[in-house]
């Protein structure tokens, strides 16, 4: 992401660079020196946001829904990137060819619990977004399991019945033999600059802020 970002940036006037080589996590604007470019994984930077510690950043809309649950108090979109393009979905097994919709799944989540006494497993690294999305369509007897990596192989392993993670082009689930139900789409994401509601600015930052977002023309 960091490439794209850069050059995103580069097309509108804005030159980053990276300082060092690729282990380095300086980097630099040019022609604004009043602007500080700090390297952070996409992960940390709504933490960062939230806190205050950051005016603006760049990651996904995925990072921010799932680890800001009120994010509409501690940041703000500014403008879709149109690119880092990926959906969360939630995919079954090739194999429940009578599971299509959620409702399905609901029913299939019922039958298991009836017959093994536990819950159907649905593996993912988004916990919060997935159990809003299941609770507001009424699936109910799953339980979530976490996986921070390598969740398409978690069925095969028989961690988990289900899983609901980000794909862009779903070629990943298809090799892992899974499907995504017709109705399974959570969220689609992109990357994106926030701007933190929460940091300060002062008169001097409020100026720079203001030149920094009309040379995107925002």
């Amino acid at each position: 992401m960091m490439s794209q970002t850069f050059r995103w940036f580069m097309n509108r006037g804005i030159y980053m660079r990276r300082l060092g080589d690729e282990r380095t996590y300086s980097a630099h604007i040019d022609g604004i020196d009043e602007v500080s470019l700090v390297m952070l994984s996409a992960g940390e930077i709504p933490r960062e946001l939230a806190a205050g510690r950051l005016h603006f950043g760049v990651t996904g809309t995925d990072l921010v829904y799932e680890k800001l649950p009120c994010r509409e108090s501690h940041v703000e979109s500014v403008i879709e990137l149109g690119f880092g393009r990926a959906s969360l979905v939630l995919a079954v097994p090739d194999f429940w060819i009578d599971v299509d919709t959620l409702d399905d799944l609901d029913d299939v989540a019922a039958d298991f619990r009836a017959r093994s006494g536990m819950r159907l497993r649905i593996a993912t690294g988004y916990p919060l977004l997935v159990r809003e999305f299941l609770n507001k369509a009424g699936v109910a007897d799953y339980a979530l399991v976490d996986s921070q990596g390598a969740t398409e192989g978690t069925i095969k392993n028989e961690v988990a019945e289900a899983i609901a993670d980000i794909t862009s082009t779903g070629e990943t689930l298809r090799a892992n033999s899974l499907r995504i139900l017709s109705d399974g789409l959570i969220l689609d994401s992109q990357a994106t600059l926030w701007r933190s509601c929460v940091a300060h600015f002062d008169r001097g930052e409020t100026t720079v802020a203001s030149d920094f977002l009309s040379r995107l023309k925002i």
